[in-house]
C-alpha cells in the first residue's frame, strides 16, 4: 500500500476505496468511522475485511499518532451481521467466521500506537469486541454496552471471552457474558470497561488523543509494547522486558529533547526519532 519513487524518498500511501467505512487524518489523529448506519454498523464480513485494510493503512501512515474508531449514526456497532450468522451451515464455517473477526481485531490491537474507541451509542456483541481491541474506550452518556450472544445460543466469538476478563476481571466479565445485559456508560465506567464518559464520545476521544499526542511517539509505542508483552508473564520476566524497552527509549533523540525541554522549562518538540 506504500512505496517510494526510485532514487527518491517521497513516501506515497495508497488508501483503498472503502465502501463501509471512512478514513481521514487530521493533525495526527486518524479517524475511522464505520458507515453502515442502516444496519446500526453491524460487522459484516466485508466491513471486517475493510477494518483489516484500514489497520494496515494506519500502520503505514507516517502522519498518524493516535487512531480513533467510531460509528456513524446511533451506534458504534450493534454486533455481528445476524444474516451472515444465520447463513453459517456447519461448525467449520462458524469457526472460520470467528477466526476472521479475531484476526481483524488482533491486527487493530497490535497497532504500535494508541487507539481509542469513541462509543457514541450501542456497542454490542462484535461491536463491544471491536472496542475491547482498542487501547482506550470513551463513551457518550447515552451509550449501551454488552455481550448478548448467549441469548442467541452463541458465545462471544471475536475475542470477547478473552479480552473482557483481562480488562475487568473474571467475575465481572462472566456477569456480563452470562446475563447478556446491556450496561449504561456510567456502569461501564465503574466496571473499568470504559475510561471516560462525556456528552460527545468523539469530541471526548479527540481531546484525549490530543493530550496523548503531547508525548513522545516512540515512548508511547514502547510503553504499549511493554504492557502488552508483560501480560501473562511472571513479574520478573515482565520487568526484564520493561528494562529492555526503557533502554531503547533512552537511545532516542526524543528522549534527549524531552530531558532538554524539561531542564529549559519549555514544551518539547518530539519528532519520533
Amino acid at each position: 500500500m506504500a512505496h517510494e519513487h526510485e532514487g527518491e524518498h517521497e513516501f506515497i500511501l495508497e488508501i483503498p476505496e472503502f465502501e463501509h467505512l471512512s478514513y481521514e487524518v487530521e493533525e495526527g489523529i486518524a479517524l475511522v468511522t464505520l458507515r453502515r448506519p442502516e444496519a446500526l454498523n453491524a460487522l459484516s464480513q466485508d466491513l471486517l475485511r475493510e477494518l483489516a485494510e484500514v489497520a494496515e493503512v494506519i500502520h503505514q501512515d507516517p502522519e498518524v499518532r493516535v487512531a480513533i474508531f467510531t460509528g456513524e449514526g446511533k451506534a458504534f456497532a450493534a454486533g455481528a451481521d445476524l444474516k451472515e450468522i444465520a447463513a453459517l451451515k456447519d461448525p467449520f464455517m462458524a469457526r472460520e467466521y470467528a477466526l476472521l473477526g479475531q484476526q481483524v481485531f488482533a491486527e487493530i490491537a497490535a497497532l504500535p500506537l494508541p487507539t481509542i474507541a469513541a462509543i457514541n451509542g450501542y456497542a454490542l456483541g462484535g461491536g463491544l469486541e471491536l472496542a475491547l481491541a482498542c487501547d482506550l474506550r470513551v463513551a457518550s452518556k447515552e451509550a449501551k454496552l454488552g455481550l448478548p450472544e448467549v441469548g442467541l445460543g452463541l458465545i462471544p466469538g471475536f475475542g470477547g471471552t478473552q479480552r473482557l476478563p483481562r480488562l475487568i476481571g473474571r467475575g465481572r466479565a462472566l456477569d456480563l457474558i452470562f446475563t447478556g445485559r446491556h450496561v449504561s456508560a456510567e456502569e461501564a465506567l465503574s466496571l473499568g470497561l470504559v475510561n471516560r464518559v462525556g456528552e460527545d464520545a468523539l469530541e471526548e476521544a479527540k481531546k484525549l488523543a490530543r493530550k496523548i499526542m503531547k508525548n513522545a511517539p516512540i515512548a508511547l509505542a514502547l510503553a504499549k509494547e511493554s504492557v502488552v508483552r508483560g501480560e501473562g508473564l511472571d513479574l520478573a520476566e515482565a520487568l526484564e522486558i520493561e528494562a529492555d524497552l526503557f533502554g531503547y527509549a533512552s537511545a532516542t533523540e526524543d528522549m534527549k529533547e524531552g530531558v532538554r525541554a524539561f531542564l529549559e522549562k519549555r514544551a518539547p518538540n518530539f519528532k519520533g526519532e
